[in-house]
């Protein structure tokens, strides 16, 4: 079988908001450069995701240079939002994590509590470099971790999403497959490789960077959301409840550490090296 390849690259600059499709990306300790640095929170200083407002799917925000972004929806006008100056920090809470943020511009506020009908805030992960620890069970001394869920980044591979729609298709819910990588929300998806082939990896190389395979990805409610409509059905929890399930996860996709920096490109071998 010929060499896997990197088929995808796909950023989110604003945790939980529509992704960014790219050709490719600097790989940074943290994770993909311009992914997942900033997230809204709520009163309470909660990251808010789709698992409460599965209508941020609907959302868009763009990468600019410096690390701003710019907010469009179906509708309205696109905003531009400037990363925020030296200033007070807050302390946002996700999962068990504390995390010190510093609030954007009060208009980011307004912008995203008009659409999604709940009071939030915009927020930016200024020092990714030592704001949040990973997970010392799977992480080493000073790595580190931005907005995503747990890991750095995320992968993916395409023939285990078509085994996967095989799957649903065999189901009680055939009408709601087949399902797009979307619902997944990865940064790499890997082309060319058997069904759950990840799931045998323990260190990596896309290109010229090398990347630990931490742990398979437990995957949430946030899969059975349409990413264009924002409506919600049983798919594919169901069936990775029956096909997928270890203890009380429903796994697909691996989370990945970097050990080192680069740029991957769209196109790059993806080899096991460990």
């Amino acid at each position: 079988m010929s060499t896997p390849v990197l088929g995808a690259v796909r950023i989110h600059p604003v945790k939980s908001l529509a992704a960014c499709v790219t050709d490719e990306a600097a790989v940074e300790p943290w994770g993909l450069d311009g992914d997942r640095r900033w997230t809204l929170i709520d009163r309470d200083d909660r990251v808010v995701t789709q698992r409460q407002q599965p209508r941020m799917a609907q959302l868009s925000a763009d990468p600019l240079p410096g690390g701003g972004v710019v907010l469009s929806a179906h509708g309205s006008a696109p905003l531009e939002v400037a990363v925020p100056g030296p200033g007070p920090t807050v302390v946002a809470t996700l999962f068990r994590n504390k995390i010190e943020v510093v609030e954007a511009d009060p208009a980011a506020h307004d912008w995203f509590t008009a659409r999604l009908g709940a009071e939030v805030r915009l927020v930016h992960l200024d020092e990714p470099s030592h704001r949040r620890p990973l997970d010392p069970e799977f992480g080493r001394p000073g790595e580190t971790v931005s907005f995503a869920d747990g890991f750095p980044l995320l992968l993916t591979a395409n023939a285990s999403l078509d085994a996967l729609n095989t799957l649903v298709a065999q189901g009680d819910r055939p009408e709601e497959g087949p399902l797009p990588m979307d619902r997944f929300r990865p940064n790499l998806v890997v082309d060319g490789t058997e069904p759950w082939a990840e799931d045998g990896w323990g260190r990596i190389s896309v290109g010229e960077v090398a990347f630990r395979v931490a742990k398979p990805c437990a995957r949430c409610v946030v899969t059975t959301t349409d990413q264009r409509t924002a409506e919600r059905g049983r798919e594919p929890l169901r069936t990775l409840a029956r096909h997928r399930r270890t203890g009380k996860d429903l796994l697909f996709g691996q989370n990945l550490v970097p050990e080192g920096t680069g740029v991957i490109r769209v196109g790059d071998p993806v080899r096991v090296i460990g």
